[in-house]
């Protein structure tokens, strides 16, 4: 059947590492590839990727799928594109080097930065514009940082010699051989520089930085066509990128949260959860993100956002740092070994506290230790601690929305995790559904491809292919439930009060 079956080839270039996969016409995985990437940690805090070996990841990658699945190239439709967003990376646009390695979105360097704008009428005026809260994770304040640290940086960026980009636009413009500076909304939309009600770069925001609009991109739809592949990859082939989102909307793709107060959570080194309110901007004055869905047959949807900074992460500490488990699949096996946390409450503020608290300068605090408390409390309290992060921004999400989200729609690594995932349909008293696919990131970027390209011709048709593959209902009680949050809600406040 491959021989005549049609594909997507879908890119996911994520913090981690690439992954590319060819999608058929029922959102199944043909043949996929992975390739980690390096991490870079300069100084504390910092944290940088290098561009080319991004490039050289996703490009490997493509060669690789293409070459095992032997499929004829005549058979690929289109490409489509989902990448890490924020992370930050400036280059020449005469060479195509970049400037500087690309800043990540992890990366706190820019935090004096943003404390000086925090609680001034820039900031107030930042956040109306463009829906986001004054913080490191987004890419204004690493564009900023580049162009004064870099000597005659930003002269040649307001001379037009310079290009700014997350990572979509370096990938397209390399695939591109140049032709093509462009991005979508939706990356567009975590650069804290764009107007969500235009849809264009805010000028009014770009003086506030001081950043030149010559660096910047074009802004697509998401489904547009943003250029043809001519990498030799494809030797005479020139595919059509046509589809691009960032990873987190990419993801809600994936999920077909297409319809208004649908909600999705991806677990991977943070969690990241996402709701669908339609045509309407949601503005949450209790930490939310508002941000753009996806803009799709010309029609725009938005979205609240909370971001988790620490999910995955947390049970990475507990396997490289504390060395309890060997492997992070163990830490369900170690946090069933006990009945209950033991009273321990973990809040994993590694790097502060993502939404809604928005403290950079919170610490990750263990609370309720006692002479019993064994490593089976602790497994446990850090798989607590993800889902009560997530429940706070699930219960901002409803307040500040006006919808009441009945179903989460889960995946990513530690979804996987049966006794995970019954915590937080326990926590947030939700049905909790896990997709079939787990790499919903690359199933979004071929859906989003696929209705640019024809390959599909609605949402509706990606909705009637979307499985679920497990659904976990609320077993705890009201009681229990409220006396937990209790307990969690005072850790919280321990660990902002460790600077103080």
């Amino acid at each position: 059947m491959y021989m005549t079956e049609k594909y997507i080839l879908a890119i996911d270039q994520g913090t981690t590492g690439t992954t590319v996969a060819l999608v058929n016409s029922r959102g199944e995985f043909y043949a996929s590839t992975y390739r980690a990437i390096t991490q870079f940690y300069p100084k504390p805090g910092w944290v940088e990727h290098d561009p080319q070996e991004i490039l050289e990841s996703v490009f490997s990658c493509m060669r690789e799928v293409i070459k095992t699945s032997r499929i004829s190239l005549k058979n690929i439709i289109s490409i489509g594109i989902t990448n890490q967003r924020e992370t930050t990376l400036i280059w020449d646009r005469k060479s195509g080097i970049p400037i500087h390695k690309a800043i990540v979105w992890q990366c706190r360097r820019t935090t004096d930065i943003c404390q000086e704008l925090i609680g001034t009428p820039e900031a107030r005026k930042i956040t109306g514009v463009t829906g986001l809260t004054i913080d490191p994770y987004f890419s204004a304040t690493k564009i900023k940082w580049i162009l004064d640290s870099v000597p005659g940086a930003y002269n040649r960026a307001k001379e037009g010699s310079l290009a700014f980009g997350t990572v979509d636009t370096w990938i397209i413009w390399n695939m591109t051989k140049g032709k093509n500076h462009v991005t979508d909304v939706t990356n567009a939309s975590r650069t804290m520089l764009f107007d969500l009600n235009t849809l264009e770069w805010s000028q009014q925001i770009l003086d506030i930085f001081d950043i030149p609009v010559e660096l910047l991109p074009q802004i697509c739809d998401s489904d547009a066509q943003f250029g043809l592949c001519e990498a030799d990859i494809l030797g005479e082939l020139k595919l059509p990128i046509s589809g691009v989102l960032g990873d987190q909307h990419a993801s809600m793709f994936g999920q077909a949260c297409f319809s208004v107060g649908s909600a999705k959570c991806t677990y991977g080194t943070g969690a990241f959860l996402l709701m669908n309110t339609g045509k309407n901007i949601k503005i949450s004055d209790r930490g939310l993100l508002s941000t753009l869905a996806w803009k799709v047959k010309g029609e725009v949807e938005y979205a609240l956002e909370g971001s988790v900074f620490s999910a995955g992460a947390t049970i990475q500490w507990l396997r490289d740092g504390l060395e309890l488990i060997e492997s992070s699949s163990e830490v369900e096996i170690l946090a069933r070994s006990v009945q209950d946390n033991g009273g321990i409450y973990l809040v994993p503020a590694f790097t502060g506290l993502g939404a809604p608290h928005w403290d950079m300068n919170a610490r990750a605090t263990m609370v309720g230790m006692t002479r019993g408390t064994n490593k089976g409390h602790i497994a446990r309290a850090a798989l607590e601690a993800i889902t009560y992060q997530c429940q706070e921004v699930l219960e901002i999400m409803q307040l500040d929305s006006g919808y009441e989200i009945s179903e989460l729609k889960v995946d990513g690594g530690a979804s996987t995790n049966d006794l995970l995932m019954q915590m937080q349909a326990d926590i947030s008293n939700l049905k909790v559904n896990r997709s079939r696919v787990q790499e919903t990131t690359v199933l979004g970027a071929a859906f989003i491809a696929g209705l640019g390209a024809g390959f599909w011709n609605s949402k509706s048709d990606i909705s009637s292919i979307w499985d679920s593959q497990g659904v976990y209902t609320p077993l705890m009680t009201d009681e229990e439930r409220t006396e937990k949050l209790s307990f969690w809600a005072k850790a919280v406040e321990r660990s902002k009060e460790w600077i103080s």
